[in-house]
């Protein structure tokens, strides 16, 4: 059994949620070997059913990869949720110190929108979970879709929440330091914005049920506008405090938040569409997809060298993943990871092969895949190395005087 610090009261920081939230994209990632390369005709997903026969009749290499996602979804799920009441603990303790009052005054409230963000990972990964390993759940599933609605409705209202409370404080009392805003760490907000948005759109996409499919449309244009016109804002607030002070060395990997805030927007609308198109009668051609995957994954390739040339010199990797260095904001590393991964693989997918460009299981189509699993390979390692660093019971408590609030304030 995993076994993690306890009672960090002060040193705890709401960053540490974001252990658990990547936990719960990688085990997200190794659905996509299930959702892409084996067969699923009856559903828009892979199912118990659907991949047990699979494995009964495919080649060994297909049985092999089928074992290995499903192991990499278990081990991950079961990490995400250990993670999960971990925090959930020590953020209760947390609160009833004086570094929540003080983080609660400050630009790092904006940390507090980790938790919705986490618990709305959660219930993706349910819904991955179930599907897979309940069997014949597909055949009313149309009755959970709405129970789908509902969960995040109140994840989506718990980020509402959060986000009004921070807004309404800065505006009314002025009290934001924009000098100090010199990273892309607010727009953790956006990215809690897009997952209720992602969520929703998967039983818009998914749902037979017009009213069903239609209410989660509706709800999840509604997150996904919000996030947009909010991240205008905060984008151009951020970069303005970055050219004229120089980013904030913690801080300098919100510069690669973009990349799963542009993953979860571009999945969320290829469901919203599918939906219509589902649902609605509205002509989809896949050439489209893939000009707007082709669109999504130009810009998360923008931030993606953007980020790591500007984190390699300022020495990032080199302090905080593999030196002595500990922050929790590092783990904001392992979302960019897992959303590149995701992102490549709709655009492979839903994109180059749907479109015809690429024939699947081709040698091209093979060779484009090998990065992939290096970099689905490296975000894990990496997120190995910061549990180690950041959550054994063995590690060396931060240093005097510094607390999670100093030491946290970027994403």
């Amino acid at each position: 059994m995993l076994r993690f610090r306890k009672a960090l009261g002060e040193a705890y920081s709401p960053m540490y949620f974001l252990a658990a939230l990547g936990s719960g994209g990688l085990a997200v990632s190794f659905f996509m070997y299930l959702m892409f390369l084996t067969p699923h005709p009856e559903t828009p997903i892979p199912v118990y059913e659907s991949w047990l026969a699979t494995l009964q009749t495919g080649n060994p290499v297909m049985q092999g990869m089928i074992v290995t996602a499903l192991a990499g979804v278990i081990l991950f799920t079961l990490l995400h949720l250990r993670l999960l009441f971990w925090n959930v603990r020590e953020f209760r303790l947390f609160r009833r110190t004086s570094a929540y009052q003080r983080l609660k005054q400050s630009n790092a409230e904006v940390q507090l929108m980790a938790i919705p963000l986490t618990f709305a990972m959660t219930i993706n990964v349910g819904f991955i979970v179930g599907a897979l390993f309940v069997p014949a759940l597909w055949t009313v599933v149309e009755y959970l879709f709405p129970f789908a609605i509902i969960a995040f409705g109140v994840a989506g209202y718990y980020t509402l929440l959060i986000f009004v409370n921070f807004m309404s404080r800065v505006l009314v009392t002025g009290n934001f330091d924009c000098a100090r805003n010199n990273s892309l760490s607010q727009m953790l907000s956006i990215f809690a914005f897009t997952m209720v948005g992602v969520g929703f759109s998967a039983s818009a996409a998914m749902s037979q049920v017009r009213l069903t499919s239609g209410i989660a449309m509706v709800l999840a244009l509604m997150f996904l506008s919000m996030a947009a016109v909010v991240a205008l804002a905060q984008f151009v607030m951020g970069f303005r405090a970055m050219f004229q002070h120089g980013i904030d060395r913690e801080g300098a990997v919100s510069l690669w938040i973009i990349i799963p805030i542009i993953t979860l927007s571009g999945i969320a609308i290829y469901r919203i569409g599918m939906g219509m198109h589902h649902n609605f009668g509205v002509h989809l051609d896949p050439v489209g997809n893939l000009a707007l995957l082709s669109v999504f994954v130009s810009i998360q390739g923008l931030f993606g060298v953007l980020g790591y040339v500007v984190m390699r010199k300022l020495g990032y990797f080199r302090e905080f993943v593999s030196g002595t260095g500990k922050s929790v904001a590092s783990y904001a590393l392992i979302c960019p990871g897992v959303a590149s991964f995701v992102m490549a693989f709709f655009f492979i997918h839903a994109g180059l092969v749907a479109s015809g460009l690429l024939v699947k299981f081709s040698p091209a189509h093979l060779i484009l895949l090998v990065p992939l699993v290096l970099l689905q390979l490296q975000t894990i390692l990496t997120l190995w190395r910061l549990n180690g660093k950041l959550l054994s019971p063995e590690v060396t408590p931060a240093p005097a005087g510094k607390t999670a609030l100093q030491s946290a304030r970027g994403v």
